[in-house]
């Protein structure tokens, strides 16, 4: 049972950090792993899953309501936003390989909002965050 509370808790920070909610999944997913609680595949792949889940959450929101990126509660403020949609239309598509970084929120409602095909954002976010969780593993290796 603490293995499923461990990949739920996991599933969650990573969905958490990819979406507006003020989530680091990284201590999360450095924690579980020092542990040796889940086996480090099972650990990327649900951190993996959950944090490109929550991309798709930032999609659907740039997709549907892109009119309402001035309020409040949207997952980019407009400056991020306006940043986001200049880098995407100059780099195009590609910028998906960064949603791993910290403005990746932003990239990934703007690739909402400019209306990527989702086969190819779904494509390149996946690669983007399970590339950062391959190498936070090979980090937290080095150091534990």
């Amino acid at each position: 049972m603490e293995v499923f509370w461990s990949l739920a808790g996991m599933f969650a920070a990573a969905f958490g950090a990819a979406t507006i909610l003020p989530f680091q999944s990284e201590v999360v997913f450095a924690t579980l792993q020092a542990r040796d609680a889940v086996s480090l595949p099972v650990l990327i792949a649900v951190a993996s899953v959950g944090n490109i889940l929550g991309s798709i959450v930032n999609y659907l929101l740039g997709a549907g309501i892109e009119r309402f990126r001035d309020r409040r509660w949207f997952p980019a403020t407009p400056r991020q936003m306006d940043r986001a949609q200049d880098w995407y239309l100059r780099y195009g598509s590609w910028t998906l390989l960064l949603s791993w970084a910290p403005f990746g929120d932003a990239v990934t409602v703007a690739a909402g909002v400019l209306r990527t095909p989702f086969p190819l954002f779904l494509a390149l976010v996946a690669i983007a965050k399970t590339g950062r969780y391959l190498v936070l593993a090979g980090l937290v290796d080095r150091i534990v």
